[in-house]
């Protein structure tokens, strides 16, 4: 978790210091219960996960399932309202902003729910939906809704969602505040 606090210090210009972040941002408190859920839930303790899981949304407003596999360095900024489904994939370094939804569209048992690979963007509002990859280095602009793979490097917008830009420089800064439409 200390990986994650200094992504946070480093991409939020507000964030005053270390024990502030850990304390007042909900993002990291989610992503701190559902660690614990995740755990509890790979054990197949019953009940525990879940209920973890509801208090967390409770006190932070972000849905986190304890299914969900998220990897290390992982933002939620401002993540009220954000949704993240039990069969969802999150890799490393990754940015959503408030009220997105990693989101199933079928109800079998089985993997149904997004796999984003590492250093993905998702702006604010914006829908991945459905058993789908999104490349790594991927940027997804606000209310943007996705419902097919996307590329490694590409910036995506709209509903349903078009690819604008093909290619994202290695090293180019991966900020929902860079994504303009050619």
């Amino acid at each position: 978790m200390f990986y994650t606090l200094k992504r946070y210090r480093h991409y939020d210009p507000a964030a005053k210091g270390y024990l502030e972040v850990a304390l007042l941002y909900p993002g990291i408190k989610a992503v701190a219960f559902h660690r614990v859920a995740h755990f509890l839930s790979n054990l197949r303790i019953p009940f525990f996960p879940r209920m973890i899981s509801e208090l967390s949304r409770f006190v932070t407003g972000i849905d986190i399932h304890p299914g969900a596999t998220i990897g290390r360095g992982f933002i939620i900024d401002h993540g009220m309202g954000t949704v993240i489904g039990e069969t969802a994939v999150i890799g490393n370094d990754v940015i959503l902003y408030q009220g997105v939804t990693l989101g199933g569209t079928e109800l079998k048992h089985a993997k149904r729910h997004p796999t984003l690979e590492d250093r993905v963007v998702v702006g604010a509002g914006a829908k991945v939906l459905g058993n789908i990859t999104i490349g790594a280095g991927t940027r997804i602009g606000a209310n943007s809704v996705v419902i097919e793979d996307v590329p490694a490097n590409s910036t995506v917008v709209g509903i349903p969602a078009r690819r604008i830009r093909a290619g994202v420089a290695a090293g180019e800064e991966l900020s929902h505040q860079k994504i303009k439409e050619s």
